[in-house]
């Protein structure tokens, strides 16, 4: 994402409608309002299809243009192939522009105005892609505050992408925005906002997507209320097999619900397999790429060329019309949209564009265009991580028993291969194994005897995923024992583990960088920041060792790599006296990539940016 100043070389007082970015060539005008205009452009560089929303200008609207550019920032770091993405957000003294993802796909709200109900794997499968478009949001503390089926586009391969972040806010921010038939109770009595608020509205939208209907209907707000907050969701419409995950779903106190979209996947995905068995996700989403294939017939078809590949694009007026009549991606500004604005703030325009043998559809919101086609793909399947919790106790003889209590670890789910799966998760969850195992051989050991015989052994732990992508998963531990003898009682201590998805093994030190000799650690040191004398403590000698980060024995390095999205972080895992607990040495890509081995790196999401992104 970046500024511009005037690179334009408009004529001073042009107005935003006459506003061009440099780098674009602009295709079709998609739509226009009092606001501004949206456009289907290709991108000179990369040759790519993007959709451009200008915003003109005005005097005096300096703190709007500020605010756009503080809401850009934040949906910049949602990066997740289930979320258009936002490219680029540039201000000039002609105004303002966004640069986005171009998608393909229809808008869910027009698929259910044909094709409600849905069948339950089909909607189960929107419901999924869905939430982990949401996961990936709340993972960098974003709450969309809107979700509905307007904001959701189903591709022409039967997966789903979620659109416009209009009223999107950091999570903790209370207000009364969104749209009124999806908003959960704490939005009504304008409470902060979580992840568990975005819970609720996708849980709504699925019930009217395996119903035909919304789950509360009133002529009025105040009914509609009403109704949210006090009556009980009508499950009774719902498939059987299905009813407890919408009432979870749709708990009145956020605290019932799944606290997260992440943690919603888990469960739907343990309640679709019982009910509709392990190929449900496979039937869903091709039974989503023909209801999406079929729609784009009803628009017409034109000629005009975007890029060299030639795709053609036209227009008609009939579609148009059409589209717009028909309520393609109505409802983009309704409720607090309409007051609050913001990065996908609306035009004012729905129009419709025919793309090849396809569809490109800018919504009322402006947000994106997208393209529905068939390209006679198998659907691709996304793996999903996942939070578990393991409770457990183990007779130890001439001891207390052992404890497992709330020990969170990784478990992944969507991989088409079992036995690839079960290495996976195994490795995942091995962190927590040799965890149990360290505290199992510490209280059998000699360290204990009769005189000072430990009065408990409990161990429970924390799981964070710091990187999920689709051939790799990277997670951070944190780990508390107890004894309950005073003198014996341990710091915390972390772990991390890094699994290739593409055939379940944990990478070491010796899988992921170049050189572990003297050069290569050396290299790699001198890229970690400095932290003062912490850095100094925590390195014997001032100086990285093979020994740190990956020694002979078992038992875990007391430095280990763990990956993010937007750097590697060299972290601290064992507690010392002589530095501290959890120091961590944060290290760029772009400082570390040279030192990571080829195969590796390709792994990672620092290693291959878009070149559609600008």
């Amino acid at each position: 994402m970046s500024d511009g100043r005037d690179m334009t070389g408009a004529p001073s007082g042009a107005s935003g409608a006459l506003w061009r970015l440099p780098g674009f060539t602009e295709v079709r005008e998609l739509g226009a309002g009092a606001q501004g205009r949206v456009v289907l452009a290709r991108h000179d560089e990369g040759g790519g299809p993007v959709a451009i929303k200008y915003l003109a200008r005005r005097d005096g609207d300096v703190p709007e243009v500020e605010r756009l550019r503080d809401e850009a920032a934040m949906l910049s770091r949602v990066t997740d192939e289930h979320v258009v993405r936002l490219y680029r957000f540039v201000t000039s003294r002609h105004g303002a522009a966004l640069v986005m993802e171009a998608v393909d796909g229809v808008s869910l709200g027009r698929l259910l105005a044909e094709t409600a109900p849905l069948e339950p794997e089909a909607a189960l499968a929107i419901l999924k892609g869905s939430l982990l478009g949401l996961a990936a949001a709340h993972a960098v503390g974003v709450v969309h505050r809107d979700y509905k089926p307007a904001n959701v586009v189903v591709r022409g391969d039967g997966l789903s992408k979620l659109i416009d972040f209009g009223i999107a806010a950091p999570a903790g921010e209370g207000s009364r925005s969104g749209t009124p038939a999806y908003m959960a109770p704490e939005q009504w009595r304008g409470e902060a906002a979580s992840p568990a608020t975005d819970v609720y509205a996708a849980t709504c939208v699925f019930f009217e997507c395996v119903t035909g209907d919304r789950p509360f209907r009133a002529e009025a707000a105040a009914g509609l209320m009403h109704r949210h907050l006090n009556e009980e969701v009508p499950v009774e419409d719902v498939p059987e097999r299905l009813r407890d995950l919408v009432a979870r779903g749709m708990a009145k106190e956020p605290g019932a619900r799944p606290p997260g979209a992440e943690a919603f996947v888990a469960e739907l995905e343990s309640a679709a397999a019982e009910a509709y068995g392990a190929d449900w996700e496979r039937r869903g989403v091709r039974a989503l790429a023909v209801a999406a294939v079929a729609l784009a017939a009803l628009f017409p078809l034109g000629a005009a060329a975007i890029g060299s590949g030639g795709a053609a694009v036209g227009v008609s007026a009939a579609g148009a019309a059409s589209a717009a009549g028909s309520g393609v991606g109505a409802g983009a500004v309704s409720g607090g949209a309409a007051a609050g604005g913001g990065v996908m703030a609306a035009t004012g325009a729905k129009v419709a564009v025919a793309v090849g043998a396809a569809t490109v559809v800018a919504a009322g919101g402006g947000t994106a265009a997208y393209v529905a086609a068939d390209r006679g793909e198998e659907p691709a399947v996304r793996p999903v991580a996942a939070v578990s919790t393991l409770n457990q106790s183990t007779p130890l003889p001439g001891r207390p028993a052992l404890q497992v209590q709330n020990a969170q670890f990784i478990r992944i789910s969507g991989l088409p291969d079992a036995d690839l799966l079960r290495r996976v998760n195994t490795a995942l969850r091995a962190p927590l194994d040799q965890a149990i195992q360290g505290l199992r051989r510490q209280v059998t050991g000699p360290v204990f005897g009769e005189a000072n015989r430990p009065r408990c052994a409990t161990v429970g732990s924390r799981a964070a995923v710091r990187y999920s992508g689709p051939r790799l998963v990277s997670v951070l531990y944190e780990f508390e024992t107890r004894t309950c003898s005073v003198a014996d009682e341990q710091p915390g201590f972390k772990g991390a583990v890094n699994v290739d998805l593409r055939t379940g093994r944990a990478l070491t030190a010796a899988d992921i960088f170049r050189d572990l000799g003297p050069n290569g650690l050396a290299a790699l040191t001198r890229v970690m920041p400095d932290i003062g004398d912490a850095q100094r403590d925590c390195l014997p000698g001032g100086r990285l060792r093979r020994a740190d980060l990956e020694p002979a024995q078992a038992g875990g390095a007391p430095i280990q790599v763990v990956f993010t999205r937007e750097r590697a972080e060299l972290t601290l895992v064992a507690p010392g006296l002589a530095c501290g607990t959890f120091v961590v040495w944060p290290v760029p890509y772009s400082g570390i990539m040279n030192l990571i081995k080829p195969e590796v790196a390709a792994l990672l999401p620092g290693a291959s940016p878009s070149p559609e992104r600008t």
